[in-house]
């Protein structure tokens, strides 16, 4: 089989649901072991975030959420102030790549018990995923809207390039494009969903793309663009509220897929 054939075979199977990038809390706060519970949990409350990333010596890590602070402290009747959080943080702590399925998440707190996990990127923290993340992942429609993507660079905008958009939620979607978008670029994604009239311009991040500079004449040939999947930056509630709406008509029913 060439290598354009496992292409070909492979196209949109890593991508059929949302990635772990997808749906975490971006951003990671790590803090050393011997500070108090007290300052510790100001500091969870002040950056609203899930837990905290405990590094207590240069090969020692847990975590420490609320929920530490209400069963090992508050409940055993302990001060706070007088309690270090390397006498209650949860060891050992789980991690996930920020490219991995949402599935293998699943499958890792499943097998863990965990209940939140640490999302690295090339061995670096960089952000943090709950069971509640799971729960509330969003479907993604398939679909194939024309679009166009273009690469920005602070406030300056390339030209457009023509793209298709192959699956689609609020919070990213998979593209064709023949365009080079590489890992890490930003780009504005824009569309018009069709039967709503509702026109979109998003701002988003290249996750993954498929892309390979030895097989540009294959793509060229066969007439397919590498796939490429989008994070969407926040948007505006009103725009993500009208995406979920037609992401959700759009899904197939039980009775279409039977």
């Amino acid at each position: 089989m060439t290598k354009a054939d496992y292409m070909s075979r492979d196209r949109s199977s890593h991508y059929s649901t949302p990635m772990v990038a997808h749906m975490m809390t971006p951003g990671v706060v790590q803090i050393p072991g011997d500070v108090s519970v007290s300052e510790a949990a100001l500091l969870l409350d002040r950056e609203q975030i899930p837990c905290l990333l405990v590094k207590d010596t240069e090969t020692t890590f847990g975590i420490m959420t609320s929920g530490d602070i209400v069963k090992k402290v508050i409940a055993q009747g302990l001060e706070p102030h007088d309690v270090e959080v390397r006498a209650i943080m949860s060891q050992p702590v789980h991690s996930v790549e920020y490219d991995q399925l949402l599935s293998d998440a699943t499958s890792l707190m499943a097998s863990t018990g965990a209940s939140l996990l640490i999302v690295t990127k090339q061995s670096q923290p960089v952000g943090i995923l709950t069971a509640r993340d799971l729960a509330l992942a969003p479907k993604r429609c398939d679909t194939c809207l024309p679009a166009t993507v273009r690469v920005t660079d602070g406030d300056q905008e390339g030209a457009k390039h023509l793209a298709t958009i192959r699956q689609l939620s609020h919070v990213g979607a998979l593209i064709e494009s023949r365009t080079l978008l590489l890992p890490g670029t930003t780009v504005v994604l824009s569309f018009i969903l069709p039967g709503a009239d509702l026109s979109f311009s998003i701002r988003g991040t290249i996750l993954n793309s498929g892309y390979e500079p030895d097989c540009a004449a294959t793509y060229t040939v066969m007439g397919e663009p590498p796939e490429v999947d989008i994070q969407f930056a926040p948007m505006a509630a009103s725009d993500e509220s009208k995406i979920r709406a037609w992401v959700l008509q759009n899904l197939p029913r039980p009775s279409d897929l039977s």
